[in-house]
């Protein structure tokens, strides 16, 4: 009898507990729960005073801060996608960016561009020729102003020094002279290269430096040997039965085979060298070069002979003059100074010579556009070409569909 009591009684306390399905321990725990989230809130973020403490969500930084001590794996996972991201999206974004002088290493390059402000020695300019001035000279400040490197614009408007006896395109030479002399001995390590522009060129590529376009492989991108390509015929090197004194450095094909030696970087078109592009290094070599270059005894003697005037003496400089070789290097026109359509008519399908889209040239140089093409024209097409080409990443997705 005791033992069935026993039993109805507690049957009897368990149905009191659980009425409408809850026991009495969900009962309370749901009621506590609701209970504390009334309660006021401490965090160490919040105000002296209190104020805002009752139900104010946590800072980001708290919550922040709290993620990374609960999950460090999901934070570190975060991390470094975020990084990933970064390096992947950095490349694009580039272009944009207005200034690379922290990459350029600019100050040891300097351009040189003559420009012809008083209307030139023969003759006025007209419009035309005054756009393609602005034009030319905008385009080398926006690339010197990029990569930090120095620019020089040498007015060279009726000079008589350079008009007697039509001198005139003779004068880069003495620029260059000139250009030397503003940046002393002392700055030899500083200032090396000096890269001579004529006006009628425009560089298509300023998100590319002198150093990863050049300087950093120099051996790769040059040549010493000018049998790889002589539209002169030049006879090289020199035989040992015909010069019997030189060196074997300086009847070598190549000179000593080092780019420390290369003082002077030279493209050559389809009718031998051009400079309308070039470089020369500041060194005891290249002033010795420049002071014969210049020597008035040899163009009074040679300047009717010499069409291309001092395009023509640096090349009898090379033919002659056997030291000249050794310090010479030659780069490929397209490198530094592509033709447009109409240059080089003798050879109109050469692919080392001429502008290549797709290829992206580095500049094109509108050599002889003063005579019979339109200056201007050229120069506003390849303007708006390169502005085209190197468009950012959020002009090309959401710029305007031209």
């Amino acid at each position: 009898m005791n033992g069935g009591s026993e039993k109805r009684s507690s049957w009897s306390a368990k149905a009191s507990s659980a009425v409408n399905g809850y026991s009495s321990k969900r009962f309370w725990g749901k009621h506590l729960r609701k209970l504390s989230t009334q309660l006021p809130s401490y965090s160490p973020w919040t105000s002296a005073s209190g104020s805002g403490s009752t139900g104010q969500r946590p800072s980001l930084l708290h919550t922040t801060r709290m993620f990374i001590l609960r999950r460090p794996k999901a934070s570190t996972f975060l991390l470094l996608l975020g990084i990933l991201l970064v390096t992947l999206v950095s490349p694009f974004l580039r272009h944009g960016f207005r200034s690379s002088r922290h990459l350029g290493g600019g100050h040891k390059f300097v351009l040189i561009l003559a420009a012809n402000k008083g209307g030139g020695v023969m003759e006025w300019k007209n419009g035309n020729q005054w756009a393609s001035e602005r034009e030319s000279i905008a385009n080398k400040k926006h690339y010197a102003n990029k990569w930090g490197y120095h620019l020089e614009i040498k007015d060279m408007s009726t000079k008589k020094r350079y008009a007697h006896e039509w001198r005139e395109s003779w004068e880069k030479v003495d620029i260059i002279k000139q250009t030397m002399r503003q940046y002393p001995k002392a700055e030899w390590q500083v200032s090396n290269w000096f890269w001579w522009l004529d006006l009628h060129t425009y560089i298509m590529e300023p998100s590319i430096s002198l150093q990863s376009h050049i300087f950093n492989h120099l051996p790769k991108v040059t040549y010493r040997d000018i049998n790889i390509y002589n539209p002169l015929n030049i006879t090289h090197p020199l035989s040992k039965e015909t010069h019997p004194y030189l060196t074997d450095t300086e009847r070598s094909a190549v000179g000593d085979g080092s780019p420390e030696s290369i003082n002077l970087i030279v493209p050559q078109d389809c009718g031998g060298f051009n400079l309308g592009s070039f470089f020369i290094r500041r060194s005891e070599w290249s002033e010795r070069l420049l002071d014969i270059w210049w020597d008035p005894v040899g163009y009074e003697q040679k300047h009717m002979d010499w069409e291309h005037k001092e395009q023509d003496a640096l090349e009898y400089l090379y033919t002659s003059q056997p030291w000249i070789r050794t310090s010479t290097a030659f780069i490929p026109q397209r490198m530094i100074n592509s033709f447009p359509p109409g240059a080089c008519a003798e050879t109109p399908n050469d692919p080392r010579i001429f502008y290549n889209e797709k290829e992206r040239d580095f500049l094109v140089n509108m050599a002889g556009c003063e005579w019979g093409r339109d200056c201007w024209a050229e120069m506003s097409t390849y303007k708006r070409l390169s502005k085209k080409l190197n468009r950012t990443l959020w002009e090309r997705w959401f710029g305007k569909k031209k």
